[in-house]
């Protein structure tokens, strides 16, 4: 899979799609399965931005039943289980605790409550009903617990996905399979107008410096936090809609056995702190922003807060012992009317413009990872309305590139048994499988033809060499961020795969013809990004970085 400007530039699209986070990439997909002419580009890499920054969860959204939002509420538990349906090895059950303590905002029948409608309200459901516990059995549950004022707690079931960037990754895979032009590291600079409308956009390519005209009969803005500046580019009438708010997450020792929901003391916000690769991930905050969105790191105050709140259900928690922090930006969109200028709706909005000359420019405002689907199906269906054209889609039915089979741990066992003569890991092979699923074997069968690809990267790792050949040729890695970030896990364990990175560079420069310097820059360059990753006044050591 290539990123062919040239091309791209050379073709007349129905659909030119900006932005490559899961909103950009699954419109991509829903149209080209419908047959639709479509190029994506997007300005850094697939999954980079606020898809990549999340609380990794696929889920209903247990807490908007408090807003009465039972449509918001249903639409996600749908999607969650088309995604547990079509994208079995990105996306798992997650078994969830909420304690409930003495004093707590939400009493224990207004909770239980809550588990029945959340039950009542899932679409098809597959996953186990919620059950209750008395206090006892919720710190065998739980043994790290603070027992004090405990009444019980109330364990139900959600999604996560590991890897949203995989899940981003996945659907470009299938636009482009599907006959769609894609480029990452692609910057909108302009609009093209002819007659005074929009007919496509000028693009930068990021790598070569060269700019790009590409032609399309329908644009779609996806930039996600973006999608107010790149509306701005194209309609001189638009007003701002987002109100963006920072979340932030830490990646500490791991210290629950569920992920557990939790209220923070001091302004009521539901949090989590969720299991995640042997590790724990606590987050989210959700903190007004307004400075550069391209270079988002934890402010020191949002760490403390979460530090701080989970100590009080988790007194022993070793939280001081950050590996790194991430920080993504929410779209949220501002409700037109309301007496508070920050009052906003969780609900997606999607625009299209009406200004003379921006009536084929579509802006999708908002979005939640669960609902990516069933969104950009919506998107889609606009655009064909634009376009005159009836098609219906199919991606409910559809399962992404490597759901094929949902016997997700059969699979991992049947290609473990084929390489076990060859020194692999049965663990590397089922990490394998949870990140490409039925792809996997084309890896290891890739691996077969040249062994020393079957080795894995760091000692006792489950990322594999021959991930890398895979992220450059297959999957437009084009930068040593994209591939230890957005490709593999070893990147997003702790120490970010730091000892690999310069072999990492060194591999993708024989792939493709870096020189020495690039070599060098693009070590230098995956250390600042790691600087932004860093908890900095918590007396947290950094990884060892040379």
């Amino acid at each position: 899979m290539d990123r062919d400007l040239d091309r791209m530039s050379a073709t007349s699209f129905d659909l030119l799609v900006i932005g490559g986070g899961i909103n950009g990439t699954g419109v991509a997909r829903d149209a080209a399965l419908r047959g639709l002419r479509v190029a994506l580009v997007e300005k850094n890499d697939w999954g980079w931005g606020t898809s990549a920054r999340s609380t990794r969860l696929i889920h209903g959204g247990l807490r908007y039943l408090e807003q009465y939002d039972f449509a918001l509420v249903h639409e996600g538990l749908k999607e969650r289980e088309l995604l547990l349906r079509n994208a079995p090895h990105l996306v798992k059950p997650l078994p969830f605790l909420t304690p409930v303590y003495h004093g707590d905002r939400h009493s224990w029948l207004m909770v239980k409550l809550g588990m029945i409608l959340y039950d009542l309200l899932s679409w098809r459901k597959s996953l186990p009903t919620h059950r209750s516990f008395g206090p006892e059995e919720t710190l065998r549950l739980e043994p790290t617990l603070k027992p004090d004022g405990l009444r019980g707690g109330m364990l139900y079931y959600d999604g996560q996905v590991d890897f949203p960037e995989r899940l981003c990754m996945a659907n470009v895979v299938d636009a482009v399979e599907h006959g769609a032009h894609a480029a990452n590291h692609a910057r909108v600079t302009g609009f093209l107008r002819e007659e005074g409308r929009i007919v496509g956009a000028t693009v930068e390519d990021g790598l070569t410096g060269r700019t790009y005209s590409i032609r399309a009969r329908v644009v779609v803005n996806a930039a996600g936090p973006w999608a107010d500046a790149v509306a701005g580019l194209a309609d001189s009438g638009y007003q701002p809609r987002l109100r963006r708010t920072e979340g932030i997450h830490l990646v500490v020792p791991a210290f629950t056995r569920h992920a557990v929901v939790m209220l923070a003391q001091r302004d009521g916000r539901v949090f989590f702190a969720v299991p995640w690769q042997r590790h724990e991930l606590v987050g989210t905050t959700d903190t007004d922003f307004d400075g550069d969105l391209d270079r988002l790191s934890a402010s020191d105050s949002d760490v403390r807060y979460l530090v701080e709140e989970t100590r009080r259900r988790f007194p022993t928690a070793r939280l001081d012992e950050i590996a790194y922090t991430t920080s993504g930006v929410r779209a949220l969109v501002r409700q037109p009317g309301a007496r508070d200028p920050s009052a906003t709706s969780r609900k997606h909005l999607v625009h299209r413009h009406r200004t003379p000359g921006s009536e084929n420019l579509i802006s999708i405002l908002g979005g939640k990872l669960t609902a990516y689907r069933c969104l950009a199906e919506e998107v889609v269906d606009r655009v064909c309305d634009v376009l005159g054209e009836r098609r219906p889609g199919r991606t409910d039915t559809t399962p992404l590139p490597g759901g094929e089979e949902r016997d997700v741990a059969g699979l991992a066992h049947r290609l473990a048994e084929r390489v076990a003569d060859r020194g692999v890991a049965a663990e590397a092979v089922t990490h394998l499988v949870r990140l490409y699923g039925t792809r996997a074997e084309g890896l290891l069968e890739e691996g077969l033809r040249q062994p020393e690809l079957l080795q894995p990267m760091v000692p006792g790792g489950k990322d594999l060499w021959v991930q890398v050949l895979q992220s450059v040729e297959h999957e437009m890695a084009r930068s040593v961020d994209d591939v230890l970030l957005r490709r593999l896990a070893l990147g997003l364990e702790p120490g970010n795969g730091w000892e690999a990175a310069p072999e990492i560079a060194r591999r993708m420069g024989d792939l493709l013809g870096w020189d020495e310097a690039r070599i060098r820059s693009e070590v230098d360059a995956y250390r600042q990004t790691l600087g932004l990753m860093r908890a900095r006044d918590l007396g947290v050591p950094h990884a060892a970085m040379g």
